[in-house]
């Protein structure tokens, strides 16, 4: 069995998004939510979702007629792993050059900055 990962590959980021978003789903519901955006065969959204459950990411119980997946962990924990691994990687460990940058490219909005510049002054106190 693997060992889970604290991050997801950008397709089971997608897939988990959508159960994040619906709940309870099945593959069905799950292959119809990606159709809406994209091809993809439903044998490789089924075989996702047995890897999302390998690494813990998904629990699964059977029904009368199909298997019923839904979120292991909370999407708040996982993305904060994933936020964490990317900072480690990429900048060291640092978040400050994270945001530097996103500030100097103008990603961060004013109003958005003035939100984090308030809850930077609220975690001081």
């Amino acid at each position: 069995m693997r060992r889970a990962k604290p991050v997801l590959t950008e397709q089971e980021l997608e897939i988990m998004k959508i159960i994040w978003r619906l709940g309870d789903v099945t593959v069905r519901q799950v292959y119809e939510e990606i159709l809406k955006e994209r091809k993809i065969a439903y044998t490789t959204v089924m075989t996702m979702m047995g890897i999302l459950e390998e690494k813990k990411f998904l629990k699964k119980t059977r029904t009368e007629k199909a298997h019923v997946y839904r979120p292991a962990q909370a999407k708040s924990l996982v993305m904060s792993r994933m936020v964490k691994e990317f900072v480690e990687r990429v900048f060291n460990g640092s978040a400050k050059p994270l945001l530097v940058h996103l500030v100097e490219s103008e990603q961060v909005t004013p109003d958005e900055l003035a939100e984090l510049t308030a809850l930077v002054k609220r975690s001081k106190a």
